[in-house]
């Protein structure tokens, strides 16, 4: 649109490959020409600005934001420096970083500039624009990526950018440097062979890859979280935040899908959005909208590696760390639905509400004026359990991993012997030990609720055992 001061956003990957040796696999040649069909369609839209966000450029407190206006070094990536160096010298609009980094501080978030002599460039920066922007036709903005940012914290930092573009009067394009997947191989395979290390992860990538192409960009923002699980996204699929909270959070786009392609491993697209007048498509978030940073609850969620004692394909956050499960009921409160610490898992109550709506089974014990219905506690304690099923799967754990089970009923004379019964079908082979006390009221309008504490790895309680 020519009266929005954003021409497009886009995503490309920043390991070195269709930089450095493009012709050693025909995926990554396949992702060079994708790089050239991006730079092309910048060069055709003419911007005043790139504004780049890269995963590769971490920081831990707050956001910094280069401000030199000719870092110039030579790059040696730290994890391919076999491929060899790669000597830069970029163009930085310094003053618009100012702009950015103050209209940062007014929506809450901690910034800082850079601009020293010899500060290093991250090779996701230094690879996108010597493939998008290889004359330096373009002044360019590049942010850092603060590993513990969350949702809200990531979506402000994109609105600032808007901001500063705003203020600026420039017209930009934006770049965010991320992979989808980000799981390599942990041993050496040949360039010719390369693919995406898991059949899951794939999969994934493939449906985040068709959902853009489709323009339904806060789509993707909004699954962000579940795509981390799953696929151990790049940083959470930040960059998919940090373009929603600059571009629009909407699905108000025109995608194009330049390739996917594995990437020693990891899951590597090339794609623009651009925005159109169309009416939005058919929206599936449900998050809220959020202008300024005054804090994210889950800070915590997913910022590191997967833990080693788990297979490719289980659906965890790292090792010690908080687990949101996103096909369980949403926590009532600022907890998440586990937290695995050693060698365990341990769950926050759970009780019987239907995810999404959050109704419950067997209908609520009371109403919404508060008087007192009747429910099936058959039904209450099946829906339990399986939501504790779902949590513990998304843990990296199973049912069968149960260690511990704390019970809560609200009438342990009335429902007791149903929900003895109930338990047995799924507990009785699994020999976990239990207990079972009776109190006044439980948060929701539930019956039951149960505390669990499992196995963290989907092996058998019986490896805790001397």
């Amino acid at each position: 649109m020519s009266e929005s001061p954003l021409r497009a956003g886009f995503l490309v990957p920043g390991r070195p490959h269709p930089l450095l040796v493009p012709e050693a696999s025909p995926a990554w040649t396949r992702l060079r020409r994708a790089f050239d069909a991006a730079r092309e369609e910048i060069q055709r839209l003419d911007p005043d600005l790139l504004v780049l966000y890269s995963t590769q450029w971490t920081s831990i407190l707050g956001h910094q934001i280069q401000a030199d206006p000719s870092p110039r070094w030579t790059l040696v990536d730290p994890e391919w420096h076999e491929l060899g160096s790669v000597p830069y010298e970029l163009r930085i609009d310094a003053d618009f970083a100012e702009s950015y980094c103050e209209a940062a501080r007014r929506r809450g978030l901690h910034a800082r500039t850079v601009a020293y002599a010899g500060f290093p460039v991250d090779t996701g920066s230094v690879v996108a624009l010597k493939l998008l922007n290889p004359d330096n036709a373009i002044p360019a903005s590049i942010v850092s990526c603060n590993v513990y940012a969350d949702r809200a914290e990531t979506l402000v930092l994109g609105k600032a950018a808007r901001d500063a573009i705003e203020a600026s009067g420039k017209t930009a394009v934006a770049v965010a440097v991320s992979a989808l997947s980000n799981r390599m191989f942990t041993r050496p395979i040949e360039p010719s062979e390369d693919r995406i290390s898991s059949v899951k992860d794939d999969e994934w990538n493939r449906k985040i890859v068709e959902i853009l192409g489709e323009g339904r960009l806060e789509d993707v923002s909004h699954h962000a979280r579940e795509v981390h699980a799953q696929a151990n996204a790049d940083q959470k699929l930040k960059a998919i935040w940090w373009l929603a909270g600059l571009m629009g959070q909407t699905n108000d786009y025109r995608g194009r899908v330049f390739d996917y392609q594995p990437l020693v491993g990891t899951g590597a697209a090339v794609l623009s959005l651009t925005p159109t007048l169309r009416p939005a498509a058919v929206l599936e978030f449900d998050e809220s909208e959020v202008e300024r940073f005054e804090g994210d609850r889950e800070v915590l969620a997913g910022g590191g590696p997967p833990s080693p004692s788990l297979s490719p394909e289980a659906t965890s956050t790292w090792d010690p760390a908080v687990v949101h499960a996103a096909a369980a009921p949403r926590p009532v409160g600022a907890f998440p639905h586990a937290r695995r610490a050693g060698g365990l898992i341990f769950l926050s109550g759970m009780g019987p509400r239907t995810p999404g709506s959050d109704e419950v089974p067997g209908g609520p014990v009371w109403d919404r004026e508060g008087r007192v219905q009747d429910y099936d506690i058959e039904a209450q304690t099946r829906a339990v359990i399986e939501n504790i099923r779902t949590v513990l799967e998304a843990s990296g754990s199973r049912l069968e991993d149960v260690l511990d089970v704390q019970c809560f009923l609200i009438d342990i004379e009335r429902d007791f012997e149903v929900f003895n019964r109930v338990y047995a079908e799924y507990f009785s082979e699994i020999g976990a030990t239990r207990t079972t006390v009776e109190i006044d009221r439980l948060p929701t309008p539930i019956a039951v609720e149960f505390k669990v504490v499992a196995a963290a790895a989907s092996s058998g309680p019986q490896n805790l055992r001397p």
